[in-house]
Order: C-alpha cells, then sequence, then structure tokens
C-alpha cells in the first residue's frame, strides 16, 4: 500500500475549522500523509477573524526549499497566501520542483466575510497561480473577482463562467454552487474538451460550515493520487464533505460557524484489539 505524501500551503486557523488545521485533518481522514508550510497566522474563531499576520516570503520559500529537497510530494493544496509576494514565492516553488496535482483554493474572503486576500493580490492569484495549477476550486464571489465580472447566479451562467476561468489560463476548474440557493448545493467540473460535469450534494440544516471550501479542496488533493482523475477525486472528495457536514453537529466547537466533522467516519468506531 502505497502512503502519498500531500502538501498544504496555507494560513492556520487556532479553531482548527479551516486553513492548515483542516487540510491536515482531511489528508489523513482520506489515508494521506499530511504536511504543510505555513504563509500566514490569523487570529481567528467561529465568530471572526481578528488579525492576520503575514509570514514573510523569504521564510515560505525557506519552508518550501527545505521540505521540498528532502519529501516526495504526490499532491499540493494552496490555500490562503495573503499577498504577491507569497504568491510569487508559490510559484517559484511550483516550477522549480516540478510539483504535480496542485488543487488551487482561491482564498479571499473567509466564511465570517473578513478578507483573507488583500484585492491588489488577486491579478496575482490569476496571472501567477491559475496557468500553474491543475485544478482551481473558486466559489462564485472568487470566480467573479478573479474575472473582474459581476457574481453568477445559476448553472448556465455558472458553465459560462467556468469557461472563461479555462479561457484565462486554467487548466481544469472546479466552480462551486454553494453561493445559489435551493435544496441542493451543486459543483461544476470544466476541463478542456469535455462536457461539464456536475456534482450535486443536498444542502444540510446546518450552521457548521466553518471550513467547508477548504476541507472539499484538501479532500481532493488527498484523493487525486488515489484515484484515476480528477473526475473521480472530485466525485469522492464531494462525498466526503457532504458526510462531513452532515455529523458536523456531533461537535460543539465555538458560538458561531462551528467546523464541520473530518473524522465523521472514525470517532465513535471501535479500536482493534
Amino acid at each position: 500500500m502505497t502512503v502519498y505524501n500531500i502538501l498544504s500551503i496555507a494560513g492556520s486557523d487556532p479553531s482548527g475549522g479551516a486553513g492548515i488545521q483542516a487540510d491536515v485533518k482531511t489528508f489523513s481522514a482520506l489515508g494521506g500523509y499530511g504536511m504543510c508550510v505555513i504563509t500566514a497566522l490569523t487570529a481567528q474563531s467561529t465568530t471572526g477573524v481578528t488579525g492576520v499576520h503575514a509570514v514573510p516570503p523569504e521564510f515560505v520559500s525557506a519552508q518550501l526549499d527545505t521540505l521540498l529537497s528532502d519529501v516526495r510530494v504526490d499532491a499540493v493544496k494552496i490555500g490562503m497566501l495573503g499577498g504577491t509576494e507569497v504568491i510569487g514565492a508559490v510559484a517559484e516553488a511550483i516550477d522549480g520542483y516540478g510539483l504535480q496535482n496542485v488543487v488551487l483554493d482561491p482564498v479571499m474572503v473567509a466564511k465570517s466575510g473578513d478578507r483573507l486576500l488583500p484585492a491588489e493580490a488577486i491579478d496575482a492569484v490569476r496571472d501567477e497561480l491559475l496557468p500553474r495549477a491543475d485544478l482551481i476550486t473558486p466559489n462564485l464571489p472568487e470566480a467573479a473577482e478573479l474575472l473582474r465580472e459581476e457574481e453568477v447566479h445559476g448553472l448556465s451562467a455558472m458553465r459560462t463562467q467556468a469557461g472563461r476561468l479555462l479561457d484565462a489560463g486554467a487548466k481544469r476548474v472546479l466552480l462551486k454552487g454553494g453561493h445559489l440557493s435551493g435544496q441542493s448545493s451543486t459543483d461544476l467540473l470544466v476541463e478542456p474538451g469535455s462536457s461539464p460535469q456536475a456534482f450535486s450534494a443536498e444542502r444540510l440544516p446546518t450552521k457548521n460550515t466553518h471550513g467547508t471550501g477548504c476541507t472539499l479542496s484538501s479532500a481532493i488533493a488527498a484523493l487525486r493520487p488515489q484515484r484515476r482523475d480528477f473526475y473521480e477525486a472530485v466525485r469522492d472528495a464531494k462525498e466526503y464533505l457532504t458526510k462531513s457536514l452532515r455529523y458536523a453537529d456531533d461537535l460543539d466547537v465555538g458560538r458561531g460557524k462551528g467546523p464541520v466533522h473530518h473524522f465523521h467516519a472514525w470517532w465513535g468506531a471501535p479500536l482493534d484489539d
């Protein structure tokens, strides 16, 4: 059995629901060996973000170089980057070390509404990371910002906007429809030369949705080396996230939007003798 090494390049969330904490939990739950390079520290809880302390770009590069010169990396999830210079450092590492199975979650705004990426850094994400990632996973507001367009509403408009992200340089796009209304949440996977693939799941009645974007992108990264292609990885990652949301209310973390249950399949199971 091969245990794949999965790297998260992202910010830290002290509450454990998002960021590198959610990423490593997800990697572990799905059978990957989790590693992380920290790009930012946040003062954050389930009720909001009160502060962000960026890691200097040269130290982000030092983390990447030290790790990647030693450890085989089978997939990468990129989350919160914090600024233009850090984005450049990550792009340089992707090229310099030939990183593969790169999943970019273009984190811009936290669930609480607090901004996590300066507006001036959006161009750097689009120009430097979109063409280097194997898959990007924006939600509808993030896609609109990347394209400098209005946020869309409805599956037909999502297909059109996902196509424009391909035109902008993305290799593959999973455009997430969680911001749409309705009883189901539908995401669209768009790849060049293929018809868009829709992944729908029931919209579950829970307020505990903190870290859903981090968890989905991390699940895709963890599963991609274990699956034949990105379609299968996205399909199974979506199922994992849905179950994590279904059991989220089993946890009691904070007074705001609590985390999903990353270890729903493990906690409560009997230990082997």
